[in-house]
């Protein structure tokens, strides 16, 4: 490394290469200005490329940072610094040692894992503020946005099972069945296969009710735990289910778990037809 200008430092990763250069910017702020010339190599699949790597980095008397899973690339990146004296350093190889001594396992030795883990946390994120957005018909523009629409009548789980879902990374939109009010126009334009209803027993419907006014300090006779009221709403849910022609499942006692299980195998069975 040049003592008297700012340090140059190849990042080497068979990834993007991010995390070798958050090491290297980490490291190089404790020096002075923490300036130094930084030249990322991405995407490192090959020997010739890594040779070609050493070779100019030890013309421009720079350290290599790398971030390298595959041991057969890391082994030659290795021997060519070794031959050019170039200063190296590993900066997945001790964790994945050490990971290695603790849980006696092999590394999956795969480029790029974490960024899909990254991938995969991002989706669930939106699919939660999704839910969250379109929640009880707040928007019916959600409805063809939506990987699935949940509807059916109150209290049978739909903000429950959409935020269920938006932690496998489903966007899901829900819409209240009221015989009052109509549903928005938009659910009529949604392929069937993309929409669930929930139904449930009415005896069980009329104690959920009257337990949630309960807790509310309200009468449990009023007319949201009605009997006569609950049927005509269960009632309306059912016809207006029939005419989407979607699928439909008993949500009486069933677990948010048991009922998203459900609807995924429903959801998954229809992407493999389709």
């Amino acid at each position: 490394m040049q003592k008297n200008q700012h340090p140059i430092v190849y990042i080497v990763s068979d990834s993007i290469g991010d995390t070798a250069e958050l090491v290297t910017r980490a490291a190089t702020s404790q020096f002075n200005s923490g300036n130094a010339e930084i030249r990322r190599f991405p995407f490192v699949n090959n020997a010739d490329e890594i040779v070609d790597i050493v070779q100019q980095a030890a013309k421009d008397k720079s350290l290599i940072i790398f971030t390298l899973v595959m041991p057969n690339l890391k082994e030659i990146l290795l021997h060519e610094a070794n031959k050019y004296s170039v200063i190296v350093v590993d900066i997945l190889g001790p964790a994945l040692d050490a990971l290695k001594q603790l849980t006696g396992k092999e590394p999956h030795f795969e480029p790029g894992l974490i960024r899909r883990v990254n991938e995969e946390y991002f989706k669930r994120i939106e699919a939660i503020e999704f839910a969250v957005k379109y929640d009880d018909g707040k928007d019916p523009r959600g409805i063809k946005k939506a990987d699935i629409i949940v509807m059916g009548v109150s209290r049978t789980g739909k903000t429950p099972l959409c935020m269920y879902l938006a932690h496998k990374g489903i966007k899901t939109a829900n819409i209240p069945l009221v015989p009052e009010i109509e549903v928005p126009k938009e659910i009529f334009s949604v392929p069937a296969r993309h929409i669930v209803g929930l139904m449930i027993q009415p005896d069980y419907l009329i104690h959920i009710r009257q337990e949630r006014l309960v807790s509310l300090g309200l009468p449990a006779d009023a007319q949201y735990a009605k009997p006569e009221r609950i049927y005509r709403e269960l009632e309306y849910a059912q016809e207006l289910m029939q005419k989407i022609g979607c699928p439909i499942i008993d949500v009486t006692r069933k677990a948010v778990e048991e009922t998203a299980n459900k609807v995924l195998e429903i959801y998954y069975k229809t992407l493999r037809s389709h």
